[in-house]
């Protein structure tokens, strides 16, 4: 559902998650090489300092240790209790722990929804026993927890058999459970550490935004990275998100399904066009999250979004590149080029500056300093003339050979810049993993590929700071279309322009119109959504005659094609044309909550799938950005002299039929007008149709 529920830090639940005082391992094996055995194996390995207690009740000792033939049999009631065992074991252990007083419960088994109906009702079960009880629930098919703060590795993941786990600020929350194991070995292999690393699993209970949520005051943490294999529990990650950004906190996630294929709707396009995987697109950047589309650059994204924070204003737009190196550079400026990112030439003014430090630089695209460059007072004196330049937002060097085996020459003086006031970052051409140690260690942003460079900048420069949160609306009610007449009052009701309109019997007689002919009569009925499927539209009527004729017409068509519709009346507009048109659409995801899409209109809608979309409701000044996403609008936007479309009207407009999403009492699931008609500029835009889905 979409809402304004807020959320708050748990600290006691993040206690319990992350560092128990007691664990119980149920199910624990004897044979710490497999899954069952790992954990205890892993825990003291990693020093954990709380009580561990394992239960077999086929045995007295786990691995040397004591063992417990049940929970009942504890000298405690532990925190936190992992199920290692089948899953045809698991509900009856749940509710045992429910019953003792555990906090909380992580399930390793898989077996629920994924597995058909009798894994979802299973999982349903699971649910009702933590919703009833107050047990907290991490899984189904969760490989468990690690916090290497607390010494906590609390997982059945092979990969933490890794000594010596990384500490560092960063913590994750990932669907997939193998995907933690792979974050941390790529993690040390970069020096790159962490707060904590939860596998989410099946969601039953806890989920990704909750666990996040949970820690948000913990000052150890510092960000976040999310691995989803899908856009669940929409409004808790929507909540997490918009504390995340009061407290600075950076949130950055790779999440799967950017080649699905588009969600269909039934009754409008809206669905259709915008397609399950561009809305969670939207609702991640609109809620201040960076989404990258490279998994290298889950890993180094957040130091360089520590240093562009996320703010109100717009979000930095134009790098600077130098470099010691033109094909490596050319390599960055073509990945950024391709994701919108503009790489800005120096201005007069700092080219000035490089020649009278004595630097000389190839003036283009990119600062290119050549093997000059090499040189530890040529790039700092290049990087600090950089930092003062107001063409740039952000500065990339991008460091040659001399990165491997004497990086004091080149990647020391951007080691030296790294409390500048402007955002740097460093991309290494050849594999330097020594320079890159230094660079994460100085916590200066460094990248070893052009693609991951590009794609971090980008997600950074693409997020959004999160704007006002519309009241909840549900969405599983059953809904009604509404006919275009009564469309047209909902439009009224948010101030979204429409073509004057008149109704009339379908039975005739044809009234006398308040406007001038042609007129385009249709058929308006509740029933009849998509009303050229059944011949329901008469176009270019020229006179009173004609639209008794049109009535006719319109009877004859819906006897013959659509005999069990009920029609009682219809609707008459005067004709009207426009330089162009748009779809504008409004609906209620399950997931992401309100959505506001501008598209291309007529046949590019769907052809192209040219279109903007937003979380609702959006300011006028968000619909204007998104008019200047929707490339088929560019022709009317006064381009090499044609003539310029009433843009400003239309960013009203948009903006207006958003509003759906704070007026709850109009009970609106869905709302599309297509076509809008964009008129000359100064002349406004016009609704000619308008779907409307009330629940």
């Amino acid at each position: 559902m979409n809402t304004t529920a807020t959320i708050q830090p748990d600290a006691a639940l993040a206690q319990a998650l992350l560092a128990p005082r007691s664990v119980a391992l149920f199910g624990a094996s004897d044979d710490a090489g497999k899954t069952a055995g790992r954990p205890l194996k892993f825990l003291r390995a990693a020093g954990f300092a709380g009580k561990i207690y394992p239960i077999n009740p086929n045995r007295q000792s786990v691995q040397g240790e004591t063992a417990y033939p049940s929970l009942a049999d504890l000298p405690e009631v532990p925190e936190h209790v992992f199920i290692l065992t089948p899953t045809n074991t698991v509900l009856e252990a749940v509710q045992e722990c429910a019953g003792l007083g555990v906090k909380v419960v992580t399930i390793l088994a898989s077996g629920f929804s994924e597995s058909g109906p009798e894994g979802a009702a299973r999982e349903a079960a699971l649910t009702d026993i933590s919703r009833k009880t107050g047990l907290r629930i991490l899984g189904p098919s969760s490989l468990g927890v690690v916090n290497p703060r607390a010494g906590l590795v609390l997982t059945a993941n092979a990969a933490f058999a890794e000594p010596d786990l990384p500490q560092g600020r960063v913590f994750v929350a990932s669907h997939s459970g193998s995907m933690i194991g792979s974050l941390v070995s790529r993690g040390k292999a970069r020096g790159v550490g962490f707060a904590g690393l939860v596998s989410v699993g099946g969601e039953s209970d806890l989920c990704v935004g909750e666990i996040c949520a949970a820690t948000l005051d913990d000052p150890g943490i510092g960000g976040y990275l999310l691995f989803l294999e899908s856009l669940r529990h929409g409004d808790k990650l929507r909540a997490f998100a918009v504390e995340a950004a009061k407290r600075g906190k950076p949130v950055i996630a790779y999440k799967l399904g950017r080649s699905a294929a588009a969600a269909e709707m039934a009754a409008t396009h809206t669905g259709a066009l915008a397609g399950e995987d561009d809305i969670a697109d939207a609702f991640l950047k609109d809620l201040g999250i960076a989404r990258v589309g490279i998994l290298e650059a889950l890993l180094e994204t957040f130091p360089l979004a520590e240093r562009i924070p996320l703010s109100g204003v717009s979000a930095p737009k134009r790098v600077g590149v130098v470099t010691t190196t033109g094909g490596g550079a050319a390599m960055a400026v073509d990945q950024l080029g391709i994701r919108d990112v503009v790489v800005e030439p120096a201005s007069a003014e700092t080219l000035a500056k490089f020649e009278a430090a004595g630097i000389s630089v190839s003036a283009g695209r990119v600062l290119d300093l050549t093997l000059a460059g090499t040189n530890y007072n040529v790039m700092k004196g290049a990087l600090d003339i950089m930092f003062q330049a107001p063409e740039f937002d952000l500065v990339l060097a991008v460091v040659g050979s001399s990165a491997r085996f004497q990086p004091q020459l080149a990647v020391k003086p951007i080691l030296d810049s790294a409390l500048s006031a402007k955002p740097l970052a460093a991309m290494l051409v050849p594999d330097a993993p020594e320079a890159l140690a230094s660079l994460t260690a100085a916590g200066v942003p460094c990248f070893r590929s052009p693609e991951a460079c590009a794609d971090a900048i980008a997600a950074l420069f693409a997020r959004r700071s999160p704007g006002e949160q519309p009241t909840a609306q549900a969405v599983d009610a059953p809904v009604r279309t509404l006919s275009e007449a009564q469309a047209y009052e909902v439009l009224d009701a948010v101030g979204v322009p429409h073509a004057p309109a008149v109704t009339m019997p379908l039975q005739g007689p044809a009234k006398q119109l308040s406007f001038g002919y042609p007129v385009v009569a249709k058929v308006c009925s509740e029933d009849i959504p998509h009303k050229t499927e059944v011949g329901g539209v008469v176009l270019g009527i020229q006179d009173h005659a004609g639209l008794e004729t049109a009535l006719a017409t319109l009877r004859t068509n819906l006897a013959e094609r659509a005999p069990e519709k009920r029609c009682e009346e219809v609707l008459v507009q005067p004709m009207t044309k426009g330089l162009t048109e748009v779809l504008v659409g409004y609906r209620i995801d399950a997931e992401a909550g309100s959505i506001i899409m501008l598209a291309a209109g007529g046949i590019w809608a769907e052809v192209a799938r040219d279109r903007s979309i937003r979380l609702a409701p959006v300011s006028v000044e968000t619909a204007r950005e998104m008019i200047a996403e929707v490339k088929a609008l560019k022709t009317v936007s006064g381009l090499r002299g044609r003539p310029r479309g009433d843009l400003e009207a239309l960013a009203q407009a948009v903006s207006a039929l958003s509003q759906l999403a704070v007026k709850p009492e109009l009970r609106i699931a869905e709302a599309e007008v297509n076509p809008m008609m964009v008129l000359p500029e100064g002349q406004g835009v016009v609704a000619v149709d308008a779907l409307v889905l009330r629940s």
